[in-house]
């Protein structure tokens, strides 16, 4: 399974956002990398650099090369209303992005891992695809034998973040995907409407 290995610090300061979670680098760093340091003069990005690099943030947000992307942008072109939005939609819809929400791990590519590795079950039957697209009403467990796995313990004892389309059993360790979220409630600081056009010329 083809994933980003390199750098996660360096990535977060080119978009000078903490996009892997809590970074004492970025933090430290807040400009861009390169090996002069932050440099005084300013230069202007043209349209298509903005567009590119907005793109270039959802994806490694979300952990999806671009083949993967381009294909989920083309499903989301074809969909019914806002094509941004309905991006951003697919890509909180996917199994490694849920259970990253949910708790179960605290990073994507910790929850990606978790299910590639066969920890995951949904709707009672294992599923080890990360891009797997979810549907309201469908249920995400932990495999029984894997609940008391340390990992999963501890991000589920220090998780703190709800949402409202999501909900979870802490007794049988099951996540409800109730809808597939509205705009507004992503949390994620992506500009959608650049990647449309960016896509769109």
């Amino acid at each position: 399974m083809a994933r980003y290995t390199g750098p996660k610090s360096k990535i977060a300061r080119r978009f000078r956002d903490p996009i892997f979670g809590p970074d004492k680098t970025l933090t430290r760093k807040n400009y861009p990398p390169g090996m002069h340091g932050p440099s005084k003069r300013k230069r202007k990005q043209s349209e298509y650099a903005v567009q590119l690099t907005e793109k270039q943030k959802a994806k490694y947000t979300y952990g999806i090369l671009e083949r993967q992307f381009r294909k989920m942008f083309e499903k989301a072109a074809a969909m019914k209303g806002i094509t941004g939005e309905n991006l951003l939609m697919l890509c909180e819809a996917r199994l490694d992005n849920v259970v990253y929400r949910l708790g179960i791990s605290n990073s994507r590519a910790g929850a990606r891992q978790l299910v590639s590795h066969k920890h995951i079950v949904v709707n009672g039957e294992i599923v080890n695809v990360p891009s797997f697209t979810l549907r309201s009403g469908d249920k995400v467990s932990i495999r029984e034998k894997s609940k008391s796995l340390g990992v999963i313990v501890s991000c589920l004892g220090s998780t703190t973040m709800k949402y409202d389309w999501l909900s979870w059993d802490s007794n049988t360790m099951t996540g409800t995907f109730i809808t597939a979220p509205h705009r507004e409630q992503i949390p994620e600081n992506i500009k959608e409407q650049l990647i449309v056009e960016l896509y769109n010329k």
